[in-house]
């Protein structure tokens, strides 16, 4: 694995400066950054280990201090090139990357892209990239919420191929088309043998608002296990005044019951958030949510009505630098079985405190 790094490292930093022009030197740029969120989640229904809910994967610790994400990353650009190498730890790398090769568990990013138009702003970029999928991406300070919605947690967060995309001279539209390793994999599932395809299309109208479509077809499973699964993602932001704004999403999914079967389990998660930015420094976010699946697709309960939860959120936002930021989130899930354990027991009901202080340059 050291050999495939160093590879990508020469590739994508090294061997485009003696291919570029003169202006393509001037323009090119290294820039490196990074970011680390620190956590602490109390859960009352105070789970004996230390993991809590077996459905989220972010901040998902209890009663101690942790690091949900931390990364460091470097970026390459100039006319006609780009590269992202980025290496991580954390809780979010431990429970999103484990079925991974140990070598690749610590790879936020690996991706290079070259355009191919000198006209218009058409890529090809390939290698492991953020996913094309949701409203929320891994990184907290970028999201309306302190936690990841259910819909988020249990999609994708990167995933691993190649994409053609192309956005218009005004910036308004972006379409992209994917070829990938599968559902949220870096190496392809034992026993796979199928591609995965994919597409987004997002339309900025103005400013003040984004609409996105997203899916993603294939099979996730060994051949002799073959299912396919399909799935769109669809969500609209709005910047309603100066100081509120609204994210409205909706997740619908089908997966065939078994190897060539004509019937489908579904799966859906509708999504309301709102964030009101008081000052500066301030700001109040909150989110209500709904998870359905029955048949245990993506989230498996073996209770007869499966996982059908109602989940509730609001957090408290301060700024204390540009650069820093400190959020405390209040979050519930209410079940139609009861599915989370407390005192060896098993309840409808969880609820649960989160805080975390994130600092990114």
């Amino acid at each position: 694995m050291k050999k495939y790094i160093a590879a990508f490292l020469l590739a994508g930093f090294f061997l485009p400066k003696a291919q570029n022009t003169d202006s393509a030197k001037t323009d090119a740029k290294l820039k490196i950054s990074a970011y680390a969120e620190l956590f602490y989640t109390y859960d009352f229904n105070e789970p004996s280990g230390g993991n809590r809910q077996n459905f989220l994967y972010s901040y998902n610790r209890h009663n101690e201090v942790n690091l949900n994400l931390g990364f460091i990353k470097a970026n390459y650009e100039n006319d006609r090139m780009r590269a992202n190498l980025a290496l991580m730890a954390g809780t979010y790398a431990q429970d999103n990357l484990a079925a991974e090769q140990d070598a690749l568990k610590y790879v936020n990013e690996a991706n290079i892209g070259i355009k191919i138009s000198k006209t218009k702003n058409l890529w090809i970029d390939a290698g492991i990239m953020p996913s094309h999928i949701g409203w929320e991406s891994a990184i907290g300070k970028d999201n309306v919420n302190l936690t990841r919605s259910l819909a988020a947690e249990n999609s994708p967060y990167f995933e691993t191929g190649a994409k053609v995309s192309y956005t218009s001279d005004n910036g308004k539209w972006f379409l992209s088309g994917l070829v990938l390793n599968g559902w949220q994999r870096i190496a392809k599932a034992e026993g796979n043998k199928s591609l995965s395809f994919g597409h987004q299309i997002t339309f900025k109208p103005n400013d003040k608002i984004t609409l996105n479509s997203s899916s993603f077809i294939g099979n996730d499973k060994p051949q002799d296990d073959k299912r396919m699964r399909y799935f769109h993602d669809l969500y609209g932001n709005f910047q309603l005044t100066d100081h509120f704004s609204t994210t409205l999403g909706f997740d619908v999914g089908a997966e065939q019951k078994e190897k060539g079967s004509e019937s489908y389990n579904l799966w859906y998660s509708p999504n309301v958030l709102m964030k009101y930015q008081f000052d500066d420094q301030w700001s109040l976010a909150g989110r209500v949510e709904y998870f359905s699946d029955k048949n245990g697709v993506i989230i498996a309960t073996e209770t007869p009505n499966g996982f059908q939860t109602f989940g509730y959120s609001l957090n408290v936002d301060y700024q204390i630098l540009k650069n820093v930021v400190f959020r405390t989130e209040a979050r519930g899930f209410t079940s139609k079985d009861a599915i989370f354990v407390k005192n060896d027991n098993f309840r409808q009901g969880n609820f649960f405190i989160t805080t975390s202080l994130a600092a990114w340059f």
